[in-house]
């Protein structure tokens, strides 16, 4: 089959800022992690798509192009330039289209729950930029999110990360809009010519947990509307592509020849000083004690706020282990109401169970070469990985550490349920139940301390 035309990138409700592999590396903003364009083409693999054996490559000699916003006052970002080259690629480059009124355009990060006011004018204004960039019609578009009717992306619908955000959509709808939100799903995934998703649970779930389409099939907004039959999960639109973790940048621990030792000082620093700053807060008192690391967003869904709570309340766990959280900024405020809350929470776990001592907090880090080494300079300290959302749709953080020697401690809701076979590929933890998760990992290092072998059968 011969293609001519161009891959596209259509992210208009993305918080995806530049690219993971960009120009230069700028600090990024929100979404620490998990920010890979799904639609460009691994480096050195511009103009072919797989072909069965025998038969000549697909060829796409257009460009490609991943689509996000322009915001001119993200400043020590790449965000405010129109138009970036993604480096090792040929043809493919972000381009940054800004959200407009009619006082003009808006400079600042907002969330992607305040962004409904602005897609229609949005989607005229991209239309306008991609013909003036391609002279050309796009022949493939592809959504990260409910915006695009073409290919969708099961990246972030919410319905499932907000319990019975159905039932109680009133409550929420001024903070976060379900009520646009869960409709354009609905017509999004509809009217869609076919859907990828990362795992099998995203579209029908498991025998114990509802899947993110599946939720879909039937619900209620009270006094809005009721349906009765929402989507097909059994339908042939649904594919199953699951991302996995770049081999160059996150690779074992053990392989002492690849290992960036140079970055170790940085990566000390990070840990182990003890001068707060606008990169860290608190202190590790006792620093040989192995660490338990989490990374990620720092929003209600995410729970890392959580973590800190079922640590702070279990001594035994503090005894054994300091806790590394990589969330959020300390160089400037947020302007994201939930980022602000969990920061406050944050602040008050900590104060409330002392744990300056027993905590590291880092500013979210963006570099992903020194984060896949911050990785195995925590295997080397006999440190595990937690991931403790709410709901988690795939987890590229934990594909990433496991892969860089880790032991993992992840949610069953959501994709790490399927990724994980417990008590041999790590751990599940339920992060409503946040006692029994500090218990499990009690007795992981604990056994640990008796069988050092423990740590390398996981």
């Amino acid at each position: 089959m011969e293609i001519a035309g161009v891959r596209l990138g259509f992210s208009l409700l993305s918080d995806e800022f530049i690219s993971p592999t960009p120009a230069s590396p700028p600090r990024e903003l929100p979404s620490p992690v998990g920010q890979s364009p799904r639609v460009l083409l691994p480096p050195g693999s511009e103009g072919e798509l797989p072909s069965p054996v025998g038969q000549r490559p697909t060829v796409l000699p257009a460009p490609g192009f991943e689509v996000s916003r322009l915001l001119p006052d993200a400043v020590g970002t790449t965000c405010g330039q129109h138009l970036e080259k993604v480096i090792g690629t040929e043809h493919t480059h972000i381009l940054r289209v800004p959200f407009r009124t009619e006082k003009g355009i808006v400079r600042k990060w907002i969330s992607r729950f305040e962004v409904w006011p602005y897609l229609e004018t949005y989607a005229d204004d991209v239309a306008n930029e991609l013909a003036r960039e391609l002279q050309a019609t796009p022949d493939l578009i592809v959504g990260n999110y409910s915006d695009v009717n073409l290919c969708t992306i099961a990246h972030a619908l919410e319905k499932m990360k907000y319990l019975n955000s159905d039932f109680y959509w009133k409550k929420f709808e001024d903070q976060y809009h379900f009520s646009c939100q869960f409709t354009a799903d609905l017509i999004a995934m509809n009217h869609a010519d076919f859907i990828i998703t990362s795992t099998f649970q995203e579209i029908a779930g498991s025998k114990d947990t509802v899947g993110q389409y599946e939720s879909h099939t039937a619900f209620t907004l009270p006094g809005l509307y009721r349906v009765v039959h929402g989507i097909d999960i059994f339908g042939p639109k649904f594919n199953i592509i699951s991302p996995g973790a770049d081999t160059f940048i996150y690779f074992s621990y053990a392989d002492q020849s690849k290992r960036l030792t140079a970055l170790h000082p940085k990566i000390e620093e990070l840990l182990f000083s003890d001068v707060e700053n606008s990169e860290h807060k608190c202190v590790l008192k006792d620093k040989s004690k192995p660490i338990i690391l989490s990374m990620a967003r720092l929003d209600r869904v995410k729970n890392i706020t959580g973590l800190v709570e079922f640590y702070g309340k279990n001594p035994h766990l503090r005894e054994l282990v300091n806790l590394v959280v990589v969330a959020g900024d300390h160089a400037k405020a947020s302007k994201d109401v939930e980022e602000q809350a969990e920061m406050k929470k944050m602040y008050g776990f900590i104060e409330q169970y002392k744990l300056d001592g027993h905590i590291k907090w880092i500013s979210a880090q963006m570099n992903c070469v020194c984060n896949g080494e911050l990785y195995r300079y925590i295997a080397d300290k006999r440190g595990v990985f937690v991931q403790p959302a709410f709901y988690e749709a795939f987890g590229l953080t934990v594909i990433e550490s496991m892969t860089c020697g880790l032991p993992m401690f992840a949610t069953i809701h959501g994709g790490p349920g399927e990724i994980i076979v417990h008590g041999a590929l790590g751990f599940h933890i339920d992060p409503y139940q946040g006692d029994k998760a500090a218990e499990l990992l009690v007795n992981f290092f604990e056994k640990c301390k008796e069988d050092t072998e423990s740590f390398f059968a996981t």
